[in-house]
């Protein structure tokens, strides 16, 4: 009864910190595009180092609260985190600018064969064939309904070369992190956040000048762009802080899998909000693969055999990690 009642548990706090995620993500998107499209607010890598910025202050306000316990990040696995994160937001950002859209979605989904790669490899994580062959359907079904136009560059490719590896070790990093260190997801967060504000916002102003050819200090501050540029900042405390409650509590493997879904209600909003022109059979056809596939994937991996862990150091860093998931479930 009692490991019924734990696993109950578990499956709500799991649901809770991915619909966490899931409204915040895509609140930040839908606010982002707003403040780019309706005020021209183009600087994409200042104001995530803006985003950081507000995180940092609220882990400050936590710690000085009791909320968040002193803990310990060795510096060179600090600093290599910050590598991976801050190539992947710049990764990111110059590959949709150099990128067509269609090549930007394939970038993305190759995020999860990487991820997989690198559990393979680093982790000695074995997958069971009904694994593999559900996440190849989620990968059918969101290339079906995103994909379009695909034409590439050679710097394209190397941007989009480097977005992708430097995500995937970014969220492989933050599952290793929490583990190893046994650090909840605030723990980390604010070991990190002042690292990445900082960084970003002394070479954001330039990089953004690079790609757009405008400079920040001339932007049109008016009183409706200053308040979406802080809600922004605002949502984007949420979807840091539910990004690492989600990676640690599953895996960047099962993070990028359900984190398609996020892809699907976006398309959906947008026919919602703006219009059904985009919306056909083969947009329809492609979410409903992608679900089923994100079911299978969470009925196989689930299971017995679907995907374990063969190396023992890191079984036990799995089970030395319960206090960081304890942490985070109370959140």
């Amino acid at each position: 009864m009692g490991t019924t009642s734990k696993a109950e548990k578990k499956a709500t706090i799991d649901a809770a910190a991915w619909m966490f995620n899931v409204v915040t993500s895509v609140g930040i998107i839908i606010v982002n595009k707003a403040l780019m499209a309706s005020y021209g607010f183009s600087f994409a890598t200042t104001l995530t180092g803006l985003h950081f910025a507000f995180t940092t202050i609220m882990t400050l306000v936590l710690k000085w609260l009791g909320f968040i316990q002193p803990s310990h990040l060795p510096w060179p696995d600090l600093l290599k985190f910050v590598v991976f994160a801050n190539f992947s937001i710049v990764g990111m950002n110059v590959s949709l600018m150099w990128n067509s859209v269609g090549f930007y979605q394939i970038a993305k989904l190759s995020m999860i064969p990487v991820s997989c790669l690198l559990e393979i490899v680093l982790d000695k994580v074995r997958y069971s064939r009904h694994t593999k062959l559900s996440i190849g359907l989620v990968l059918v079904g969101v290339g079906v309904c995103t994909v379009t136009d695909v034409s590439v560059n050679t710097k394209g490719f190397v941007a989009a070369f480097i977005a992708v590896w430097s995500t995937s070790l970014q969220q492989y990093y933050v599952h290793h992190l929490q583990k190893k260190y046994c650090l909840g997801s605030f723990n980390l967060l604010g070991h990190t956040a002042p690292v990445q504000a900082a960084s970003l916002l002394t070479v954001g102003p330039f990089l953004d000048y690079w790609l757009t050819g405008k400079r920040i200090d001339a932007f049109n501050y008016t009183v409706p762009a200053v308040f979406f540029i802080t809600l922004s900042c605002t949502i984007a405390i949420g979807t840091n802080l539910s990004q690492f409650i989600c990676i640690g509590r599953f895996t960047a493997v099962s993070f990028q899998v359900l984190g398609h879904m996020k892809t699907i209600l976006v398309l959906i909003l947008g026919f919602v909000f703006f219009g059904k022109e985009g919306l056909n059979l083969h947009v329809v056809f492609g979410m409903i693969i992608a679900v089923v596939g994100m079911m299978w994937y969470g009925n196989a991996s689930s299971k017995p055999g679907g995907k374990e862990r063969r190396s023992p150091s890191l079984a036990k860093q799995q089970k030395n990690g319960a206090d960081s998931t304890e942490i985070d479930s109370k959140v």
